[in-house]
Order: C-alpha cells, then structure tokens, then sequence
C-alpha cells in the first residue's frame, strides 16, 4: 500500500528509492513541509497526521515549524487524540525540552480542554513566554478555575513578565466569576498604566468585569469613557444592567444602540429579553419578537425560552405557549420553562398537566424541574401529586439536592403534611438556612408555633444564622402563639445579629408585636426604622385599627402622603374599619372619595370594606348603595352587606340577600352565616335560624364553631327559650367560652331568671377573673328584682378582688377632630357647654313623659343622683 511519502514522490514524478538519487534532500524537505502545513490549514488534520507519521517512518526529522504547524492544528480543531501523539513523539525523540514545543503543547491541551496536562507542561518550562502565561491563565478562566488563574496571574506579575491585550482578559473573567471587584479595580489601573484602556477587546472585559461585580457604575462608567465600540461592548453594558435587575436602563441602552446604528444579534437579544420581563414590558417584548421574525434570526432554544419567560411574566400564557408549540426542538430547559409559565400564572393544573405530558413525550426532568412543578402541588393541596413527584425526586437521587429537599418540605407543608415535611427535613444529608426556613415556616402556616419556636432553638444551637426570611417566619409564629416573651427574644436576636434594618424583618415584628396586643413596641419599630416600605404604613396602619386605636389609624393615614407614600388599595381597606370603629362616618366618607379618585373603586376587596364601614357607621342605605354599585361582588362582599342588615336589624333584608347569593352560585362561609344567625336572633326567627344551623354542615360543608354556637344561644335566649339554650350549651362539641355564657347570661338578665343567670354568671367568673361586665350584669339583675343584699354582695365581691367597673367610653368626630369622652371626666375644654346641652336635653325628656328605665339601675341610688348620672360625660 503506498504510503503518503510515495504520494508526495509520485506527484513529483519520481518513485521513492530513487529519492535521494535523483532529488536532494533539502527540496524534498521543503515540498514535503509545504505539504503538510497546506493540509493544517485546510484543516485537514488526519492527512497532515499521515503525512508526519510518513516521513518520520523514512527517517527523515520535520523541522520546528512544521511541528508547530500540526500542533496549532491539533489545537484549532480540539484534536486531542492526535495532539497526545504528537507529544509522546516529542517525549520519544526528545524534542519536549524544546520550550517553543511546550508552549505549543500547553495551548493545545488548553484549547482541548485539559486542564491537569497543560498545567504539568507549563510547569516544566524553564522560562515561560506571554504566550504561555496567557494560554494557562485562559485555560483555568475558560474552566472556572478562577482562584488558580488569580493566582498564576500573581505569579506572572512576580515573574515581571509584561502582559499584552491577551492577558488582561482572562485575568478580568477570573476576577467577575470571583465577585472580586478590587482585584479587578487593581488590574484596571494596571491596564491605564500599559496603555491597553484604548483597546477594545480589553474595555469590553472591563465592562462585563465590573457589571458581574455588581458595580454598575463602574461598568457604564468605562463604556461611557471608549472611543470605540463594538456589537460586544452594547451587549456586555445592556447584559450587566438586565442581570443586575437595572431594567429600565438596559431597555434604554438597547433603544440607543439601535439608534447608534448597532443591530442586536442573539446575544443582545437574550440579554434584553429578561429586561423586559422583569418589567412587565409587553410591548417592547412583542416588538423584539416582531425583530427577530422579520429578520430571520434563528431562533435557537435559548431564544425561545426567553420568549417563553418573558410572555409568562407579562400574563400572556396564551402567548408563551404559542413560541413552545412552535419549537422545532424542545429540550428540558424548554418544558421547565412552560411549567414555570403556568405556575406563575397561577394555572398549577395546566402545570402538572404539561409535567406528565413532558414523561410521555421522554424528556427527563431535570431538578430544575421538580423545583418547578412542586409549587403547583403546594398551590392545589394535592398531596397525592407531590408524593408521586417526591418517589420521581428520590428514584433519580434528586432528593439528596438540598433545594430539591427544600422544596418539597414547603410543599407537603402547604398540604397540610406537616409531618411528611418533619420527615423530608429529618432525612436530608444536608441543609442550609433555607431548609431550617422551610420548616419553621411549614410548622407556622400549620398552626403549630411552638414546633416552630423549638426548629429555630435548634437552627441556633446548630449554628445556623437566621435570614431575613427565617426571621419573619419565626416572629410570625410568636404572634400565632400570642408569645410575647419568646418574640421580644426574637426582637433580641434580630438586634443582635444586625436584622433591624431589614424592611421585611421590622414589618413582622410590628405584626407581632399588634398581634400579642403591645401597640406600643409595634409603633417603636415603625418609629425606628430606617426605611419604610408601604407594606410597613398598612401593617402599622391594621395594628392600629385592630386594636382599636381607630384614631391613631386615621392620624397615621393622612400622615402618608406628608412622608411621600401614596396609600393604595391595602391601606384604605385597613383604615375603612378604623373610621367604623369609632363612627367616623365624616372620615369614611373622605376616604371613599380619595377611592374613587385613585381608582381603587374596581377592587372588590376595598368595596367590601367601604360596604362595612358604612354599615358599621350606621349608614346602611349607603353600604347597600355601594354594594349594589360594586362590578364584582365575591363572597366577602355579600357577608359584609348580610352582616350590616343584620347589625341593623333588617332580619328580612339579610336572609333574602342571602338567598341571592346562592342564585349567583356562591357558597356561603362560616362569617356569613354568622351574620345570618345574627339576623334571625335579632328578629326572633328561631325556627329559621334552627334550620339555618342545620343547614351548615349538611348542605354548605361549613362546620359550625364557637361563634355559631354562640349565636344560638343568643337566638334561644333572646326569643326566651332559656332552658332550651341552657342545653343547647350543654351538647356543644366543645367546652362554652365566656361568649357563649355572656349571651345567657344577658337572656337572663332580660327575663329576669335570676336563677339560671347566677348559675351562669359563676360560669363566667370562672372563665373570666377579672371581668368585672360579667359582675355589673348581676347586679344589675339583682338591682330590677330589688335585691339589694345580693347587689351589695356583688359589689364587696368586687371589692375583695380589686376589680373596678372600667369607666364607660365613647367619642364623636367633628370637623375631622375626635372628642373621646370618659365616664366622670371634667377634662374637656367645652365642657360646660356640653352640661348646660345635657341639662337641657333632661328637661325635655322628662317634659316629655320618659324616665330611666329601673331594670337598667345598677344599684340603690337617690333621685338626684341618677339625674347627675345622665349629666356624667360618657
């Protein structure tokens, strides 16, 4: 068989014995070298290879050149198989102590990426040249060795070895995938110095270095600052501003690159298109995609993914799901990305749908999957899904990824598997402060808080620091547990460990702190924080009204605007109960115009509250108004208006808009029939409220609790059925709070059983220590059936236990100020003006017939006292 050194004769026309005879060695050299280099460049590298192997074989050395030829060649095409033969004919001819040969042979296992063998080469080099310095330095860069190419650049520099525009590079991508800005700050004056700050290759380095470093500024300084720029430089400042969620700016770039003549290829497109998700920026999206299909570019899956993303974060599902359709190849990053399209969306069914349809069609999840699709379970409650997914998880070893096991402990949690999560957690190899997280936050939302208060003893034990995230959660569990001492520890903790700044951190705390009933410390959060969110004004805002501080709410809320904050739909539904609480129907009704001008009119949630303000207000014909002018009515909606009919006494009213509700096809819950216990109790419907009752667990699946049963007795009671509601007590499921007795109680007190109501007046005592209503109630049921002795009894009883009638409150709101008025106080400046009104308001009531009715006496009182009883501010 010929081999290829007889080609080479034969093209000559000259056979191979006769080579040295008829043709000098130097010629045939020369046509042989020319050969071989011709073949390298035409990338015909096996050709080449035989064609060295074959002169070799006649004994005949290749010269340096020519070597380096084929080595270059090796490296352009990542031969590596070839390269390794080169080098161990090196090895055997010992041409490898030639240090021009090794530098060849450190940038081809460079380029064909092995790493340890280029590194063992160039360690073997006597003195390495810029060349060689480069290519291992861009070898550890390329390979995310990025400490290793830092360091060898130190050794460089120790070498005194002066770097070229190759150089800095490399070093600037180690110094970006380290985060480490003032070694990158170091090189850039090293780079003003050498006089490469003009160079573009160079800058374009720099921008991305300083954009991956999260100094912006710096980046969009140094692309500022370049004479010249290329497609790179545009896409390295407008990816810098999109990964750095600058998002505004990058489309502001991007529309100044096109101006600048500059058109986008995939690179900026893919960059752009995260941009104008993140903003929500449909239109600009819309316009990019319209870019890519009138020019053709090819859209590769990156780019439809990033379509994908950006539809789905916009709300266009419908969109998304037209670019996945239409992929010509879907990759797993392709249906992860659709999954997580649905999921955002809140279409979870679709989600899991699509993740069993991706199995069908053979594509593989991915962890990036399981972390996508565990959501959507959560989100269903389908636990049986989630286990199905969680078996998946630990059949392909996902589970030992501790966000995969993060994940699934959120999930079962949110399926109220709360002991799947303790074991998920229980199981994991590892876990980070996210895992600690998930369980705290799982035990939370599961109404277990002292589980969670004992997970985060144990993050503390070991060592675990708390986040932002694990705090919130942990504060909100002290509040579910009405845990004051264990959530000022928490406070401690956050104070110590630098937390306090940290907006989501104060809101909690201000949260907890309302919820166990301390608006003082509440308010001393809000007072200390540095920055205020609007999410802080509406939870110090709700604080307020749920605590019954309605004017403090109110003062706060038109303090929003003065500190720059522009209340939204959150705000004006936690001050509306405010204005209820304390009658502020002036104030209500301000607040409904400032909803009408925001346009907050359309928010069912603010329609609902502005419906019970009004109603609570004592405006019912406006609640109705309201209601009734509403666009969407939900459930809440309809319970506020059934409620303020019941509050109001409208029994027929409330039980017919019930009725409508069902026709609408609403489903009652527990707060509306709530309100229509309240209305039949009110009208004295018992039969209908019995059947109502009944009505809740048999044909709504609305458990009755204590609050219903509380309405019953007060319905029995009322129509005077005592006996009855004495056993109604008797066979609730659950032991009677003080609500419930309290309703007998007043039944009694109305039909003057004085038997029964001190049998449930001990109840209560018992219950209640220190209510001293439950003790008034007696005795004034004493006072009407003029037993004073027992009156007297009660009153020593008090006595002995230190407990003093809590003096009676009210307050009215006049040109926006309140006036809050104590039993006995003296303290107002209108004072006697408001007595002389009084006295003359008496007068006309005895003028007209009225007197004070007995039974509502406390206690044995004179003629004379009683009328300065009715004169006392109240």
């Amino acid at each position: 068989m010929a081999t290829y050194y007889d080609k080479i004769l034969s093209s000559l026309g000259l056979i191979g014995n006769a080579v040295q005879t008829y043709l000098p060695i130097p010629k045939y050299l020369s046509e042989a070298k020319n050969s071989i280099i011709t073949l390298c460049r035409e990338g015909r590298l096996k050709e080449a290879m035989d064609a060295f192997h074959d002169i070799y074989k006649h004994g005949i050395t290749v010269d340096s050149d020519t070597f380096t030829y084929v080595l270059q060649a090796c490296a352009s095409l990542q031969a590596a198989r070839e390269g390794k033969q080169l080098h161990s004919h090196m090895i055997i001819t010992g041409s490898e102590q030639n240090d021009r040969f090794k530098t060849e042979l450190v940038n081809m296992y460079a380029k064909c990426d092995i790493v340890v063998d280029a590194r063992q080469v160039f360690d073997k080099i006597s003195q390495p040249d810029v060349f060689c310095w480069n290519a291992m330095i861009r070898c550890y860069s390329k390979h995310r060795f990025f400490e290793k190419a830092l360091n060898l650049h130190h050794e460089m520099q120790k070498a005194t070895i002066h770097m070229d525009k190759f150089t800095f590079p490399c070093v600037l991508k180690a110094c970006a995938g380290l985060s480490a800005l003032q070694e990158g700050k170091k090189i850039h004056v090293v780079i003003i110095r050498s006089g490469f700050d003009s160079d573009i290759i160079v800058c374009n380095a720099l921008v991305d270095m300083y954009a991956k470093c999260g100094s912006i500024e710096d980046a969009r300084q140094v692309f500022e600052e370049m004479r010249d720029r290329d497609l790179v430089s545009w896409n390295a400042m407008i990816s810098g501003y999109s990964q750095s969620r600058h998002c505004r700016e990058a489309l502001g770039l991007f529309h100044r690159m096109l101006l600048e003549g500059f058109g986008p290829d995939s690179v900026t497109i893919t960059s752009i298109l995260p941009a104008c998700a993140n903003l929500a920026a449909l239109r600009q999206g819309k316009e990019i995609h319209g870019w890519i299909i009138r020019n053709g570019v090819g859209l590769g899956s990156f780019l439809e993914n990033a379509l994908v993303d950006m539809y789905a974060k916009c709300g266009r599902v419908d969109d998304a799901c037209m670019v996945f359709d239409k992929m010509a190849v879907k990759n797993v990053v392709s249906w992860n990305s659709m999954i997580v399209a649905f999921a955002q969306n809140d279409l979870c069914n679709e989600a899991l749908s699509l993740f069993r349809q991706m199995q069908l069609e053979g594509v593989e999840p991915n962890p990036v999957t399981i972390l996508s699709i565990l959501p959507s379970c959560g989100n269903l409650a389908a636990l049986q899904a989630g286990r199905e997914i969680h078996c998946y998880s630990m059949r392909s070893r996902f589970d030992s990824d501790v966000a995969v096991g993060n994940a699934l402990i959120a999930m079962y949690a949110q399926c109220e598997s709360i002991e799947d999560a303790r074991q998920v957690f229980k199981e994991m190899p590892q876990r980070d402060v996210c895992s600690w997280t998930a369980m705290i936050a799982g035990y939370a939302q599961n109404n277990r808080p002292d589980n969670a208060i004992d997970i985060f003893h144990r993050m503390q034990e070991a060592d675990v620091k708390a986040n932002s995230i694990t705090i919130a959660s942990i504060v909100t569990a002290c509040a579910d547990s009405a845990s004051l001492r264990e959530g000022k520890e928490t406070h401690d903790y956050v104070i110590r460990h630098g937390h306090e700044a940290d907006v989501v951190v104060g809101n909690a705390l201000m949260a907890m702190y309302a919820r166990c009933g301390n608006i003082e410390y509440a308010r001393h959060v809000f007072d200390r924080a540095s920055e205020r969110s609007i999410i802080s004004w509406n939870t110090m805002l709700a604080a307020y009204a749920q605590n019954g501080y309605g004017d403090l709410a109110l003062k706060l809320f038109c303090q929003m605007p003065v500190a720059g904050i522009k209340p939204n739909s959150v705000a004006v539904a936690s001050v509306l109960p405010a204005c209820a609480y304390i009658a502020g129907l002036q104030q209500g009704k301000e607040i409904h115009g400032f909803i009408l001008r925001s346009g907050f009119e359309p928010d069912v949630f603010v329609g609902s509250a502005v419906v019970d303000m009004y109603a609570k207000c004592g405006s019912i014909n406006d609640a109705f108004r309201v209601f009734k002018d509403m666009h969407k009515r939900d459930v809440v909606a309809w319970t506020a208006m059934i409620v303020g009919y019941a509050m109001h006494g409208h029994a027929e009213a409330a039980l017919t808009l019930f009725s409508q509700m069902q026709l609408e096809g609403l489903k009652p819950n527990k707060i509306t029939f709530t309100g229509v216990l309240c209305a039949c109790s009110h009208a004295g419907l018992v039969d209908e409220g019995r059947q109502y009752f009944d009505l809740m667990s048999k044909d709504f699946d609305v458990t009755p609790e204590i609050e219903h049963y509380a309405c019953m007795v007060d319905l029995l009671g009322r129509a005077g059925l005592l006996d009855a509601a004495h056993d109604f007590i008797k066979i609730m499921p659950f032991e009677p709070t003080a609500r419930v007795w309290g309703a007998l109680l007043g039944a009694c007190k109305i039909h003057s059983n004085i038997d029964l109501g001190k049998h449930v007046a001990e109840q209560l005592f018992q219950l209640e220590r220190k209510g001293t209503g439950n003790y008034v109630l007696l005795a004034n049921m004493y006072a009407a059936s003029r037993r004073w002795d027992d009156v007297d009894l009660v009153r020593n009883t008090m006595k002995e236990k230190g407990l003093i009638k809590n003096p009676g409150c009210s307050w009215i709101v006049v040109k926006n100020r309140v006036h809050t008025f104590l039993s006995g106080d003296t303290s107002h400046p209108e004072l006697q003006e408001i007595h002389a009104m009084l006295e003359s308001l008496a007068g006309q009531i005895k003028e007209a017939g009225c007197a004070l009715d007995q039974n509502d006496k406390l206690l044995n009182v004179e003629e004379d006292e009683e009328d300065n009883m009715l004169y006392s501010i109240y």
